[in-house]
């Protein structure tokens, strides 16, 4: 029905004036003589009336423009007046009101009202003046004027005009309120959808909240206790080895930063995502440095001319350095030697860390003799250097555990990257990665030759 509508609206003007017109043709084919429409007298007010009602929807002053000319050609004789047999030819201009009154807008409705009022005024007065249709055939031609015509029948006449008008005015008003009916009724279905969506929203903001809440205060209460156990265990046993009290020290030092880190990210978190501030290429030279005083001996390189990276792309940088470190911890222990380098002369950031695997490992084993566990550590760290742009490889090389990684950077210079001095970030996660977003952007990814599986640690 809707589809109907709107091309009733489009082309329901053209159509009915084609039906009008040909309908009147074959009514009047008898008395056109053999000539048609050059003969006849009504040709030019049959003429005019279908123009109206053709532009009525698509120009609607121009329709009434139409209906003004041939009134006032028929008042000034240069046009036929309207004979008794085709009168009614006029009713084609109330049509037209239809379409304007159906199509139009607020201003242009009250114009088409107003001035059809007008037209039916003159109509009735060229249909009963003797001077113009005679009565149109109804009535005898009075000598003494029109004053008694016009006070007998004129009201008559309008009368039946109005009626005609406003049957013909309803069928566009109504068709015009169905319209906006369907319109309500669309705005009021997307409304309801977006009052849905806005609840579900809702709901799942207060739900994200209260386990923020909830997570905070389990991990601050848990690790408050840990650096607590740890100082006070640290103090208690003074004549413990060196090598207990750095480990005691660290894991107070550990917790402490881990609980500035999650409130950190869990505060962070909003509507449209992480929007606390989140750890950037300086903040590497720092995490080293806390590395180095859990026992880990760190060797970091660099070659070439740094370059400036996204957002993304540090934090995507950042978070694969902290798993390489935490991983060289925790599977090579304290003391372990670890390299790392980044290699800032090709198309783009190579990364390389390298960590001596325990001597009791053999490539394809662990330490209890069992086979190398794929972890989520290492995945996670391919899929941000994905989401970076760039590609991942790892794997066992020998007596180490490589970690390769390559990021696409742009042309803009950036300063060195620090060893150290700048504000303190988040210290490595044994638990694996989180899940915060990174800028994807294109790069080539290595063959899948060049990419080795992913074994080992994670």
């Amino acid at each position: 029905m809707e589809q109907t509508l709107k091309v009733a609206r489009h082309w329901g003007a053209p159509a009915a004036a084609v039906i009008f017109f040909t309908l009147w043709c074959v009514g009047e084919a008898g008395r056109m003589g053999p000539w048609g429409l050059d003969y006849w007298p009504g040709t030019w007010m049959l003429v005019l009336t279908t123009l109206a009602i053709g532009v009525a929807a698509w120009k609607p002053y121009v329709s009434l423009g139409l209906t003004a000319i041939l009134l006032l050609g028929q008042l000034t004789y240069l046009i036929a007046p309207p004979w008794a047999n085709y009168w009614a030819i006029y009713i084609g201009a109330f049509i037209a009101l239809a379409f304007i009154l159906w199509t139009g807008s607020p201003r242009q409705r009250s114009i088409a009202g107003g001035s059809n009022v007008v037209f039916a005024a003159i109509m009735t007065f060229l249909m009963l003046s003797w001077r113009y249709g005679q009565g149109v055939g109804w009535f005898h031609k009075i000598g003494y004027g029109d004053r008694l015509t016009l006070q007998t029948n004129g009201w008559q006449l309008l009368s039946l005009l109005f009626l005609i008008a406003a049957g013909c005015a309803a069928v566009g008003i109504a068709l015009a309120l169905y319209e906006d009916r369907g319109k309500l009724f669309q705005s009021k279905v997307l409304v309801q959808a977006s009052l849905k969506e806005t609840e579900v929203e809702l709901v799942v903001e207060q739900e994200r909240t209260r386990i923020a809440r909830d997570l905070h205060d389990v991990l601050a209460h848990s690790l408050a206790v840990i650096a607590a156990q740890a100082d006070g265990t640290r103090y208690l046993s003074q004549d413990q080895p060196k090598a207990v009290l750095d480990a005691l020290e660290n894991i107070a030092v550990s917790a402490r930063h881990a609980l500035v880190d999650a409130q950190r990210v869990i505060e962070g978190v909003r509507d449209d995502g992480l929007v606390a501030p989140q750890p950037r290429l300086t903040d590497v030279g720092p995490l080293v440095e806390r590395m180095r005083q859990g026992s880990l001996k760190v060797q970091q390189s660099e070659t070439g001319t740094p370059v400036d990276l996204g957002a993304g792309q540090q934090l995507a940088v950042f978070r694969i350095v902290q798993e390489c470190l935490t991983n060289a911890l925790k599977h090579g222990g304290r003391g372990t030697p670890v390299r790392l380098h980044f290699d800032w002369s090709g198309p783009g950031l190579t990364m390389h860390v390298a960590s001596e695997l325990p001597a009791s490992v053999s490539i394809g084993g662990t330490d209890d003799g069992g086979a190398w566990r794929v972890g989520r550590g290492i995945p996670g760290m391919r899929e941000r250097a994905h989401l970076a742009g760039g590609w991942l490889s790892s794997g066992p090389d020998g007596e180490q555990f490589r970690v390769t990684v390559f990021i696409p950077y742009g042309s803009r210079p950036a300063a060195l990257l620090p060893e150290g001095g700048a504000e303190e970030g988040g210290v490595p996660s044994v638990e694996g990665l989180e899940q915060e977003p990174a800028l994807a952007l294109e790069a080539a990814s290595p063959s899948s030759g060049t990419e080795r599986e992913s074994v080992g640690r994670g």
